[in-house]
């Protein structure tokens, strides 16, 4: 057995930003994550997305993703474009269909999947109704009553807005870590000496690193942001669907 087989296995369910998130904070701490894309984030309907912290005078929201996208998939996280169609649950792990892919298995799946989730359907989910909408009930961690299936973002019924989908995704992450008993203490890259010299071990998670390596990697992060927003995105942002469809019908 190598020391994929051994960690933990996560499918994540849709590549919006609580799932990049998700997958992002899993893929740190040594679990071994898949997110499934199954298709555009309705962040690219955004125009522009002003309030996300960080950002003093907004960010394409094309350009967000893209760049939340690149930082999951350099530590560690694999991203496959398809789509869940189903999930069981036996022997202590899941089965997880797929649309065109074979059927896939992991220990722990993180539903990220705004606004469906029939996929649940055959699963004991609770689920909670809101008119036309269906949201999936978690505890405030981001655990539902099934065992190892964890959900997060809007279909977890949190607001609208890209910071707490982020947020709400990497607590998730969170709550799976603390269950399945992978250690990990914070995301801390602390400087040389911050740990040890106060005669602790450095916690899993956190890292020590000397003053040449803290240079070359804010060399390498501020070439990823040039990189990023040197050009405009090439397309805007998403119409609704029903906009779409009213126009088509003027034409």
């Amino acid at each position: 057995m190598n020391d994929a087989d051994e960690r933990p296995r996560l499918v994540v369910v849709g590549a919006g930003v609580a799932g990049l998130t998700a997958g992002l904070f899993a893929a740190r701490n040594g679990v071994e994550t898949l997110v499934v894309d199954g298709g555009e984030s309705i962040l690219a309907r955004n125009a522009h997305l002003e309030n996300f912290p960080g950002f003093p005078a907004g960010v394409n929201a094309r350009t967000f993703l893209s760049l939340l996208r690149a930082q999951a998939r350099r530590n560690g996280v694999a991203v496959e474009a398809d789509t869940v169609v189903a999930l069981a649950r036996a022997d202590g792990e899941f089965r997880v269909e797929m649309a065109d892919g074979p059927p896939l298995r992991a220990d722990h799946v993180l539903a990220c999947s705004w606004s469906d989730s029939d996929y649940l359907a055959d699963l004991d989910v609770a689920v909670v109704e809101r008119g036309s909408k269906r949201f999936v009930e978690t505890d405030r961690h981001g655990r539902t009553g099934v065992e190892g299936l964890y959900a997060a973002g809007r279909v977890a019924e949190q607001h609208h807005q890209a910071v707490v989908a982020a947020g709400h995704g990497a607590q998730a992450a969170l709550a799976l870590l603390e269950d399945a008993d992978v250690p990990f203490y914070h995301d801390w890259v602390a400087p040389e000496g911050y740990f040890t010299e106060r005669g602790r071990e450095v916690p899993p998670g956190c890292e020590e690193i000397d003053e040449a390596e803290r240079r070359r990697r804010e060399r390498r992060s501020l070439e990823a942001i040039r990189e990023a927003v040197e050009e405009s995105q090439p397309e805007g942002p998403t119409m609704h669907p029903s906009v779409v469809e009213q126009r088509e019908s003027e034409e």
